[in-house]
């Protein structure tokens, strides 16, 4: 079977006839593989969903139980047989359970990467390779202007601000699932001991990166301590919430961005941040093409980003390269 075969481009998003399941649908369907729980992969409204238990947790958490009709775990590295398709999950370096779907029928091989990174990050596995015959990949950073710097480096900068203006919030605007998690653990790391100040959007998530064996250190809710308590602070909200009325009564607000896309100033200037820091769950361009080399695919399949700009460069190196043009694909928190 050519890999072309394993998996078709239908309107409800990547089909594979072999086992009749969707992966990532955008619509509901009657069987849906996810890769992880961000809601440009994990519509709710299928009848079935298939994941990694950390994903159906997260599934849950967000939708509710009446989401899916039947939600499944595979574990990580587990196969299972759905139709003529060998299916496992294998990690994908995004967000807490974020996987790859590997898929084998036919003596081919196809590996679905959904998002992915490739930078350490403390609150889930790491991306591992997997050699195929057909990548799909994201592009959401897929032009050679994007090379993210050390997430360290960035976190200097947010602690030196801490120390040049001791009187005001630092107030982060942080995507709830993930990047709010990462940025807790990485403080930690470094040894950033103090409470951090949680919006009330990110309190269900957190908790269950805790209850799923991800420690975040003190935390608190905003609306729960007096206005004084935040000065010097570090508080998380979502990316929206740093410009509206809720900042309005934390003392003396420094909005914060935390993208890949602070890279490009006008986002930065768009968002009114004053402190833009780039860290991103997503590849950068040198990271894109890494991965690319290392799965040593002949066919590489690019969705959700700057398609046009990989694809190119996958031709250059004489590989069978194509845009899918997913729609509702792209943008980073």
């Amino acid at each position: 079977m050519k890999p072309h075969d394993v998996l078709q481009v239908r309107p409800d998003g990547l089909y594979c006839p072999a086992g009749d399941f969707y992966i990532d649908p955008s619509r509901p369907v009657d069987r849906a593989l996810v890769t992880h729980g961000h809601g440009d992969h994990c519509a709710p409204g299928a009848r079935s969903l298939l994941a990694t238990p950390e994903t159906v947790a997260i599934a849950r958490t967000r939708y509710g139980e009446q989401a899916f009709e039947n939600f499944q775990g595979a574990p990580v590295g587990q196969t299972i047989r759905i139709g003529d398709v060998a299916v496992r999950f294998v990690p994908a370096g995004h967000v807490l359970g974020s996987a790859q779907i590997v898929l084998e029928t036919g003596g081919a091989r196809v590996v679905v990467s959904g998002d992915y990174k490739r930078a350490a990050d403390p609150t889930c596995a790491p991306f591992e390779p997997v050699e195929c015959d057909l990548f799909v990949t994201e592009a959401t950073f897929g032009l050679p202007v994007f090379r993210h710097p050390p997430l360290q480096g960035e976190l200097d900068r947010l602690l030196a601000s801490l120390i040049a203006f001791p009187e005001r919030a630092h107030v982060l605007g942080v995507y709830a699932l993930g990047k709010a998690q990462r940025i807790m653990a990485e403080l930690r790391a470094r040894g950033y001991d103090r409470p951090v100040y949680l919006h009330g959007a990110l309190l269900k998530l957190t908790q269950l990166y805790e209850t799923l064996g991800v420690p975040l250190g003190p935390w608190k809710q905003v609306m729960e301590v007096e206005k004084e308590e935040l000065r010097g602070q570090i508080v998380l909200a979502p990316p929206g919430a740093i410009q509206d009325r809720w900042a309005r009564r934390l003392p003396d607000a420094l909005p914060v961005g935390v993208s890949g896309w602070m890279q490009v100033r006008a986002r930065a200037r768009q968002r009114r941040v004053e402190l833009p820091l780039i860290v991103s769950d997503h590849c950068d361009w040198d990271a894109l093409c890494r991965t690319v080399t290392e799965v040593k695919a002949q066919t590489i399949w690019v969705t959700h980003g700057a398609e046009e700009a990989l694809v190119h460069w996958c031709r250059q190196q004489g590989l069978e390269a194509a845009p899918l043009s997913i729609a509702g694909r792209g943008e980073e928190d």
